[in-house]
């Protein structure tokens, strides 16, 4: 074997560098045109504004419901029973009202940011005279 058949390195054409800048043209205009950037930056902040939220409730709102409900356990923990024909089934009402919370706090911050940061004149198409 010649020495120069073993070192010889497979050949890219022309149109085979064509199509791959095509194809990877079309995936960054796919990128753009359907807002992939946009929805991931806005996962990853809504993930931390939970993060944000759940804390909040910890630290403040729960110990505000404390003082009401009975201090001693933390309202995830709270629970009832109900017996009927001796079947017990226990009621986790304060990890109801844990997830009742978030949820109002998390919508309270999504309307009132988008009401501070006008977002809602975004999507109104302006009228044409």
């Amino acid at each position: 074997m010649a020495d120069n058949e073993t070192t010889q390195k497979p050949r890219i054409t022309q149109r085979a560098r064509m199509r791959t800048r095509s194809e990877l043209g079309g995936f960054v205009d796919f990128i753009r045109t359907q807002g992939v950037v946009g929805l991931a930056i806005g996962f990853v902040i809504g993930t931390q504004a939970k993060v944000l939220v759940d804390q909040l409730t910890m630290s403040f709102v729960n110990p505000l419901l404390g003082l009401i409900v009975g201090t001693g356990e933390g309202l995830n923990q709270k629970t009832f029973s109900l017996t009927f024909d001796g079947n017990t089934a226990n009621f986790a009402w304060g990890a109801f009202l844990y997830a009742l919370i978030n949820f109002l706090v998390i919508a309270a911050i999504i309307y009132f940011t988008f009401k501070w940061l006008k977002l809602e004149k975004l999507d109104k198409p302006k009228d044409k005279k």
